[in-house]
């Protein structure tokens, strides 16, 4: 693949994830990509954010289009031109897609499945379908490999695992070059405040207790956004068309002790902690082998999870204008 003249379409690039591998490109930090010209696809929904480009919106080969991924007369107006499809859009909070399922069966199902005709239809080279460790659903003990069947436990995993089984379906049936990635428990800058991190983040901000799900002993690995992007630009460049790769933080928490190193960086105690009913279906742990992209991408987390932790709660502080409009009051 030709990286310095390549044209890459990142749908749901003005969100949390999709704007960090948008601004990340466009400052040439993946040399796989440098001098990649990029065009976001977003609806700017609400955890949609322009202000999550704002950093690149005046760089050379940047180019933003509103709208949705189901929208197929748009699909067939902005898809020609583009080498690569990078597949960040979705519905994505599992708390969301229990009140309502709907929205995340059109986007996340239906958007893909249309998207996927694009691709096909304007000969796009190559598909990058960005998942998530939730399609598998709950493990105890020891670590998916990438060819553990799918059994999703929520409305958002159930529509994501969909998503995956499309991709690879118009890659056995159609020949579309496709590649899955799923990564684990994303954290970072740009995060919108109902993810676990930013919201006890800016609840501590604002002297608000934070709510904890149960007994807090479900189990998640966290990985940094740039970790997570990295991997993503290495799977686009050298991943083998119709395989599936994993990116995680190889950072086990359970959410009790995510919330211990959250109020101890606040000089707080647990008296800032609500204890709330569980969510529904709760899946208790989480965990991907990562072996796979590690010898097949080079791929290794390089931000340790303390570190990339104070560098979030130091943002947060920093850009309250960013946040303070979406908590509301």
């Amino acid at each position: 693949m030709r990286a310095r003249t390549a044209a890459l379409l990142v749908t749901g690039g003005a969100g949390f994830i999709g704007s960090h591998f948008v601004r990340t490109v466009l400052a040439g930090g993946y040399p796989e990509w440098a001098g990649a010209r990029v065009t976001v696809l977003d609806k700017l929904g609400y955890c949609g954010n322009l202000e999550n480009l704002t950093p690149v919106r005046d760089r050379p080969g940047f180019r933003f289009v509103r709208g949705e991924v189901e929208d197929a007369a748009l699909l067939d107006r902005v898809v020609p031109g583009h080498d690569h499809v990078v597949h960040f859009a979705a519905e994505s909070h599992v708390d969301r897609s229990i009140d309502r399922a709907g929205p995340f069966a059109v986007t996340n199902v239906v958007g893909t499945q249309v998207l996927l005709d694009a691709a096909l239809r304007h000969g796009v080279r190559r598909f990058l379908q960005v998942s998530t460790d939730e399609v598998y659903g709950s493990t105890e003990h020891g670590a998916w490999t990438e060819d553990q069947p799918l059994a999703p436990r929520s409305p958002y995993a159930a529509t994501k695992a969909a998503a995956d089984l499309l991709a690879i379906a118009w890659h056995t049936t159609y020949g579309l070059d496709v590649v899955i990635t799923r990564c684990s428990n994303n954290f970072g800058p740009y995060q919108y405040p109902e993810k676990v991190i930013p919201r006890f983040v800016t609840n501590l901000l604002r002297d608000r207790r934070v709510p904890l799900y149960g007994d807090g002993s479900h189990v998640r690995d966290w990985v940094h956004v740039d970790d997570h992007c990295r991997g993503v630009a290495s799977a686009l460049a050298r991943g083998r068309a119709g395989e599936v790769y994993h990116f995680g933080g190889g950072c086990e928490l359970t959410n009790r002790e995510l919330t211990a190193r959250i109020l101890r960086a606040y000089g707080v105690g647990w008296e800032m902690v609500e204890f709330v009913a569980d969510r529904k279906g709760h899946d208790r742990r989480y965990a991907l082998d990562t072996r796979k992209s590690e010898t097949e991408l080079g791929y290794t987390p390089r931000i340790p999870f303390d570190e990339g932790l104070r560098q979030t709660l130091t943002w947060y502080r920093a850009n309250r204008s960013w946040w303070e409009r979406l908590v509301g009051d």
